[in-house]
């Protein structure tokens, strides 16, 4: 048999694909590679480039070229996506083709990773003069009316510039060129002196630079868990060596990237689905050759090549936003934790209010534990204060003590951030005629009311609807919004505090790319404004200003299904409620519920997050529930409800009898309904890992040969963070 490349196609399928060696070029793992599938080209990974072949040669098709003279993905990235691709059940191709960014998955040259400059020609100067231009045109000539910048700087002074540089320079009136990273000049240290939390923060983690080891910084908000990381990243440059910093959502980047280009003087690069291919790919490849010393990204960012890996920390561990729920299932967290063993380098998880999977890892010794227990410069931490709502006349779902402390605050000159988690103007449409009430076709679920665009949407399918002058049901014209959204809240406080800004931001209002900087950075430090928001604001960001937060209601956390809901409510509220009072201030954070007497909300209030975790956990022991236990989710949906279910009842025949498995399912998904497609599951659940896995690989390979396999849509999810 002949010696083939094994490579990995970007396809769903759970196997490599066999190819004869191009004509020109010697591969090696890790290599781009062009090759002939079906009808057309896909670009693949060589994941073995020295395989024996299991069929005759003549009935294999040859790589059509060779797209890399050296591996782009290394050892460690290889071996680390195998593994990866492994454990969470991923199409290998899917998993070697997330590491990449978009351009590189491309059969095209890699892009130059010197810096790239632009700068106004004769007649961009020409043209800036004679104020020809508008808008971002306009902005971006004057912004290189003094000289060439880089993009990194036009990036931080003009985001989303690169559609005004290419209008410019299709005309000609900017001229792009390319050079090597300037030296920059490590400024004098800017750092606040640390307290002694701090200090021995830093130490523990300064002594086991070079060596693997999992820390979790459990740091209460505001306690300066960013100085710790900052001060831990300069100790790891002066060592020559790279650090990679993930945060869970791209809002939280451009105040962090500021931070540590102004602290730390190093080229900094940013990886996050809000920059151009490009620049994506740039960013990459500089971090592969070294040249990136700190990289600070979102969930795809764990996948960079370290090539002088000195540290990685995962800030706000606990956030969701870390799992893929799409295509390859992967944890970003802890693709870290393995990142880092590979790599021999310490791992820091940070958060003011830890997963209870870390909190069992510390508690098992797999992790060690750092505490931030106070905040410094801060008075003292904000006060919590239950509302009660019950028999309570309302306004708009805001009650009158809760008003009222808006007012005195105001009063005060300072602000207020009024929380709902939300979006739109109601959540449900209804007629006080018949009880009609707007519901989506496709997933039987009320659709959103929002206001602004007088348009009814499906917030699960994003199904849209003008709103109906008229009842559909009955004709009366009595048609009725409940509940409140973001927008709803946004006009009463409106209306009830005209002469005070009041923002609102969620997604709605942040769909630009710079939208949601611009939104805090329009806020003045020293003047009273309300902030209406969605978790969008709940967390990383710092207004020195704000010291009332308003939790709307915090009842849907407390009746919901799913077993993590307490968790995450917890996690909620500290977080918002650690906006509040970050600087010398007082705060205070209100909270609505018709639940006053519960014991979560109590305990909570009482003794704080870490002993309402302690809480949480215990009774996640009691049940066998994880992260006491291990679950695998198989999710299907089809355009008809039998499907489903033929689907579902064959896959639970092919599981082994007996032995460790709990079995639940075949059931409903929780909404068995979305977007015109039924939607079921099986939840499997053993006591050990292992035991889980041993059978999952095979099954999956019976999943795929089931005859009912191919009439609907399904997926298996390990470790799965919700079971919607």
């Amino acid at each position: 048999m002949p010696t083939v490349l094994r490579v990995a196609l970007p396809l769903p399928l759970p196997t490599l694909f066999d190819y004869l060696p191009p004509a020109v070029g010697e591969a090696q793992a890790g290599s781009r590679v062009l090759v002939p599938f079906g009808r057309g080209k896909l670009v693949g990974i060589v994941v073995t480039p020295d395989a024996e072949a299991a069929v005759d040669g003549h009935r294999l098709k040859q790589a059509v070229r060779l797209l890399d003279a050296t591996a782009l993905l290394d050892p460690e990235l290889m071996r680390t996506l195998a593994w990866a691709a492994d454990y969470w059940l991923g199409a290998p191709g899917e998993a070697y083709a997330n590491a990449l960014p978009l351009a590189l998955r491309e059969p095209r040259p890699l892009p130059a990773i010197d810096e790239e400059y632009w700068s106004l020609s004769v007649a961009g100067h020409s043209a800036r003069d004679a104020g020809s231009r508008r808008g971002g045109s306009l902005a971006l000539l004057a912004a290189l009316a003094d000289g060439p910048l880089s993009a990194q700087q036009l990036t931080a002074r003009l985001p989303g510039w690169r559609a005004a540089a290419r209008r410019l320079s299709g005309t000609g009136l900017l001229e792009r060129s390319e050079r090597p990273p300037a030296e920059r000049i490590r400024p004098a240290s800017l750092a606040p002196p640390l307290s002694a939390e701090q200090q021995l923060a830093v130490a523990a983690v300064g002594d086991r630079l070079g060596t693997y080891q999992p820390f979790l910084l459990d740091g209460v908000t505001g306690s300066g868990k960013t100085e710790v990381y900052l001060a831990l990243i300069e100790q790891v440059l002066a060592q020559g060596r790279q650090a990679l910093l993930l945060v869970p959502e791209i809002g939280l980047a451009p105040q962090t990237v500021h931070r540590l280009r102004e602290r730390l003087g190093v080229l900094v690069e940013v990886l996050h689905s809000g920059l151009s291919e490009g620049d994506r790919a740039r960013a990459w490849l500089r971090a592969r050759s070294g040249r990136a010393r700190v990289i600070l990204g979102t969930r795809s960012a764990v996948f960079t090549p370290l090539p002088q890996a000195g540290l990685i920390i995962v800030d706000e561990e606990h956030d969701s936003a870390y799992k893929q729920q799409e295509g390859f299932r992967y944890h970003a967290r802890d693709l870290a934790l393995v990142r880092a063993r590979a790599l021999g380098v310490p791992v820091l998880l940070g958060s003011g209010t830890p997963s209870l999977e870390s909190l069992a890892n510390a508690e098992s010794g797999r992790y060690r534990t750092l505490h931030l227990r106070a905040r410094p410069g801060a008075t003292r931490p904000p006060q919590v204060q239950i509302i009660d709502m019950r028999a309570q006349r309302l306004e708009h779902g805001l009650s009158p003590a809760l008003l009222a402390a808006v007012a005195q605050t105001l009063a005060r000159g300072e602000q207020v951030l009024v929380f709902r988690n939300r979006r739109g103007y109601a959540p449900v449409l209804l007629c006080h005629g018949c009880g009609w009430h707007a519901e989506c076709p496709r997933c039987e679920r009320p659709l959103t009311l929002h206001a602004g665009r007088r348009q009814l949407v499906c917030h699960h399918c994003d199904f849209r609807q003008r709103m109906p002058a008229a009842c559909p049901g009955c004709g009366a014209g009595d048609l009725k919004p409940q509940g409140q959204g973001t927008e709803r809240l946004e006009e009463a406080l409106v209306a009830r505090f005209p002469q005070v800004p009041v923002l609102r931001v969620d997604r709605e209002t942040t769909r630009r790319r710079d939208s949601f900087e611009q939104l805090l950075d329009s806020l003045k430090d020293d003047q009273p404004a309300i902030l209406v928001g969605t978790q969008m604001l709940a967390k990383g960001h710092d207004l020195p200003n704000l010291t009332l937060v308003a939790i709307v209601s915090v009842d849907e956390g407390l009746h919901s299904v799913d077993f993590r809901a307490g968790e995450r409510l917890a996690q909620l509220v500290v977080q918002v409620a650690g906006r509040a009072g970050r600087a010398r201030k007082p705060g205070l954070v209100l909270l609505q519920t018709h639940q006053p007497d519960h014991p979560l909300l109590r305990g909570l209030l009482a003794h704080g997050y870490a002993a309402a975790a302690r809480e949480l956990l215990a009774e996640r022991r009691q049940i066998q529930l994880p992260p006491c236990s291990h679950q695998v989710l198989l999710r299907a949906d089809a355009p008809q409800r039998a499907q489903v279910d033929a689907f579902l009842a064959s896959a639970h025949a092919a599981l082994p009898d007996g032995g460790p498995l709990q079995i639940a399912g075949p059931m409903p998904a929780p909404m068995p309904l979305r977007a015109g497609r039924h939607r079921g599951q099986l939840l499997l659940e053993a006591a050990s890992r292992h035991s889980l896995h041993g059978i999952l690989r095979t099954w999956q390979l019976q999943l795929a040969a089931l005859p009912s396999a191919r009439r609907v849509r399904w997926s298996l999810d390990v470790d799965p963070i919700d079971l919607y």
